[in-house]
């Protein structure tokens, strides 16, 4: 048996008898319950996180992530399977290492893999015979292979025969309670025979369905067309909505009635604006690549410029109520948000159109302040600098009625919408929200 053979076989071998140490590479939305998901399959699992106040709070048992109880994560410290670490030297006696590290884009909605480049030389420094990487981190066909490849080949050891390389991306839905890592199918690759086995191995001990596919760009490219597919939808109910309104037509009455087709009719639902990790992003970065081909990708970029454009929709509809109902300009008027966060009952205000609604109000001169219990402070963000530490306001009858109006963005579940029905001025819905629980009222718009 040849050396190379001998050092796949004993990788098989830990994975097979979950005796493999495991590095999770980012403990955020992803990492954090992916990690909690392999320690509770019986791997030892070493969490890595640059942010020392993370990793303390981990050790303690302390969840910061929703996704994650903290029962659940205190179970698995207590057990000496999951310990978290800011000491990145410990990757060397990692068997297998999972990079969940973010993927942005630059302010040219170019892909930013800066995070993903500085976590593979971190994994090269200590990069060692026989171990397993694998990328969850979402990005364009070919990252894999053109980025994290040459830059742990350049240690001299290669991929399929001292190391092992993998893509699986990585699928998460915060609030869905119907879900979690465990029963949500894993599309997995890998760079060549073994590297595919030693993926499938591994991941078929922490999920109930692995869904082995032939490359890792095809695996990127997965991830990619499932983000794209929600975007073009969305962006197309979103053009409906305005469209159909100018008809004094109501786009969730349409939706509503499309539905109870039982064949070739799905639905997607209009709002002010895409957010979240994944679909306001991923579709740049095919984009992006198309263009190395030198081929137009027409349909998906008008897609998320429809999309773009609804926070702007939403407050152009705003003004009008406020100068026809109220005969008040916005440039005069406090703006009360509900709803920070990005969707509904979850704190994640990744790319929430939210912040860009408050942004775009006080552009105009207005005043803006926002409710979330989930949400309590603004925290600081790339992008929106100029409104980190603002605080949600308390929902009252008198709060209420002491705005012009209230722009319902994120539904979340607790909210007391009865109050709001009764007690705010004006109310401009871009969730149907009113409409769905029956509380239709005359100060009620929907945009």
């Amino acid at each position: 048996m040849d050396a190379s053979r001998s050092v796949y076989d004993r990788l098989l071998d830990r994975i097979s008898t979950r005796t493999a140490q495991v590095g999770v590479i980012g403990l955020g939305y992803v990492g954090l319950p992916l990690a909690v998901a392999i320690a509770r399959a019986g791997f030892p699992v070493s969490g890595f996180d640059i942010e020392a106040q993370k990793v303390e709070s981990l050790n303690n048992g302390q969840s910061y992530i929703e996704a994650v109880t903290t029962t659940a994560l205190a179970g698995q410290v207590a057990s000496g399977r999951f310990r978290a670490t800011a000491d990145f030297a410990e990757l060397a006696v990692c068997d297998v290492i999972i990079i969940c590290v973010p993927t942005p884009l630059t302010k040219n909605r170019e892909p930013d893999l800066s995070f993903v480049r500085n976590t593979a030389g971190s994994i090269a420094k200590r990069l060692r015979l026989g171990q397993l990487i694998v990328l969850e981190s979402t990005t364009y066909p070919g990252t894999t292979d053109d980025v994290i490849r040459p830059i742990l080949e350049e240690t001299g050891l290669q991929s399929k025969i001292d190391f092992f390389l993998g893509f699986s991306p990585e699928r998460e839905d915060p609030g869905n309670r119907s879900f979690e890592v465990a029963t949500i199918p894993k599309v997995v690759a890998g760079d060549g025979v073994e590297a595919a086995t030693l993926v499938q191995t591994f991941y078929q001990s922490v999920v109930k369905t692995v869904v082995p596919v032939s490359t890792t760009a095809t695996a990127e490219a997965v991830k990619l067309t499932e983000n794209i597919f929600r975007s073009v939808n969305i962006a197309l109910v979103n053009e409906l909505k305005v469209v159909l309104g100018a008809m004094g037509i109501d786009i969730w009455e349409v939706i509503e009635a499309a539905k109870s087709k039982p064949f070739g009719y799905m639905p997607f639902y209009p709002g002010p604006g895409l957010g979240g990790h994944c679909v306001p992003i991923d579709p740049f970065y095919l984009t992006w690549k198309a263009r190395e081909y030198e081929l137009p990708t027409r349909f998906i970029e008008l897609a998320a410029e429809i999309n773009t454009a609804m926070p702007r929709h939403v407050v152009d509809e705003l003004a009008k109520a406020l100068d026809r109902r109220c005969g008040k300009a916005l440039s005069r008027s406090r703006i009360l948000i509900i709803g920070l966060a990005y969707k509904k009952n979850v704190p994640d205000i990744r790319e929430s159109p939210s912040l860009r609604l408050i942004e775009l109000i006080e552009e105009w001169g207005g005043k803006a302040e926002f409710h979330d219990p989930h949400v309590r402070e603004i925290p600081t963000t790339r992008e929106h600098m100029a409104i980190k530490g603002r605080r949600s306001v308390e929902l009252s009858e008198a709060a209420l009625k002491d705005f012009d109006a209230v722009v319902v963005a994120t539904d979340h579940d607790t909210i007391d919408y009865q109050a709001i029905a009764d007690h705010a001025l004006l109310i401009v819905d871009t969730r149907n929200v009113f409409g769905r629980l029956g509380l239709a009222r005359e100060t009620v718009v929907k945009a």
